[in-house]
């Protein structure tokens, strides 16, 4: 107990040293945190030198071992980490699918060549990741997937779409799922590699959506060739790397939404600006009883998703029961921008011109990029199904 408290009062001094005074206190919305890359902008200088001081550190990915460029913490000291960057109001210095997706995936199946050449350039933050799993034929039904890889030498020669690929445009390599076995079972002619996203032959396509924003992309590979020793684990095999790394993506998604960190505004926030108080309650009874219970739950949520991020330091790994983290976690965002168009009233109804705020504007698209929450990453009757079989051991 000791040690950890001499951690502790270290690691409060070390980043009080070294975190620029700007970034303290910087509330992050979703998808504005710093994912690196090499196309990486910094609205904020600053986040790019917190990034770099963290990474030189390894606190980027402070559970991962010290030889990829890691921390090298111990799940207890990891957990002091954060909560003396959350004491100083200290935003996450990296994010994005390396360190919550790829990495962990890779650092349970990879070779340790893939291991050494990847990992470390996720900790700096040097390149961004994107997945390319969902097609325009196979989404839900993500096995029967089409997209071909035909071995030639020491080479694939991949051919195919991805659809959803989320910020592929921004992304600098792709985990992908291929085709290499046409005549095998869906789930066992599958191959997990990975793909420079500079190789000729790829394009990516931005998607425009109903809420205005272009998050997600088409990815078209005509003849592009990838190294065959760029495969995770084994040919024809990539169902069990593709299964571990989604019950990473699910848990991932389930504390974004659910838990509400980086959000600049609170719901009492917002109902401040918009509904009437009597003293220091919400008027409104009903109004007030949603509040309440939305953010009982969501505390209750954030703190199961606390304590399975703490299983997990511990080595136990994400398993199916990510399905339900990501099912409740989606449908409490949901809730969430449900609850805000009840508080703004008519002031939620805007897309455009004079009479709203640009926050009010904000509201409105983000209810609406809401409504793809319970089906991006699985659909939630997807993960229903995986909870009846792999959680609960239902019958068919």
């Amino acid at each position: 107990m000791a040690d950890l408290e001499k951690f502790r009062t270290e690691a409060h001094q070390w980043l009080f040293d070294n975190s620029p005074s700007s970034v303290r206190g910087l509330t992050l919305a979703l998808g504005e945190g710093n994912w690196g890359g090499r196309k990486a902008t910094y609205a904020n200088p600053d986040m790019k030198h917190w990034l770099e001081v963290m990474a030189e550190r390894g606190w980027t990915a402070p559970e991962w071992p010290i030889h990829y460029g890691g921390g090298g913490l111990s799940k207890a000291e990891a957990k002091i980490l954060r909560e003396e960057m959350a004491r100083l109001k200290l935003p996450e210095s990296l994010s994005g699918f390396g360190l919550t997706m790829i990495g962990p995936t890779l650092l349970e199946y990879g070779t340790e060549e893939q291991k050494r050449e990847h990992l470390p350039k996720i900790v700096r933050g040097e390149i961004r990741w994107c997945q390319g799993y969902s097609e325009p034929g196979s989404g839900s039904d993500l096995a029967s997937l089409q997209t071909r890889a035909v071995l030639q030498g020491d080479y694939y020669i991949i051919n195919g779409q991805k659809v959803w690929t989320s910020y592929a445009n921004l992304s600098d390599w792709m985990f992908l799922l291929v085709r290499t076995d046409p005549q095998a079972k869906k789930q066992e002619g599958i191959t997990f590699i990975l793909m420079d996203m500079s190789t000729p032959g790829v394009e990516v396509r931005p998607i425009k959506l109903i809420s205005g924003s272009s998050p997600f992309c088409e990815t078209f590979l005509t003849d592009v060739t990838v190294p065959a020793k760029n495969v995770v684990f084994k040919v024809n095999h990539g169902w069990t790397v593709a299964k571990a790394l989604l019950n990473h993506e699910r848990t991932m998604i389930a504390a974004a939404f659910g838990s509400g960190v980086g959000r600049r505004r609170t719901i009492r926030d917002w109902a401040r600006d918009y509904v009437d108080f009597v003293g220091e309650r919400v008027a409104d009874a009903a109004l007030r009883q949603r509040m309440v219970q939305y953010e009982m739950d969501n505390l209750a949520f954030k703190l199961t998703t606390d304590r399975a991020r703490d299983a997990a330091k511990a080595g136990r790994l994400p398993g199916p029961e990510s399905s339900m983290f990501k099912i409740y976690g989606t449908e409490l965002n949901q809730r969430r921008q449900e609850l805000l168009l009840s508080i703004a009233g008519p002031q939620a109804l805007g897309w455009e011109g004079s009479g709203f705020e640009e926050r009010e504007l904000s509201l409105t698209r983000d209810w609406l990029r809401s409504r793809g929450n319970t089906i991006e990453g699985g659909t939630s009757e997807v993960q229903l199904n995986i909870i009846a079989k792999r959680v609960l051991g239902l019958p068919d």
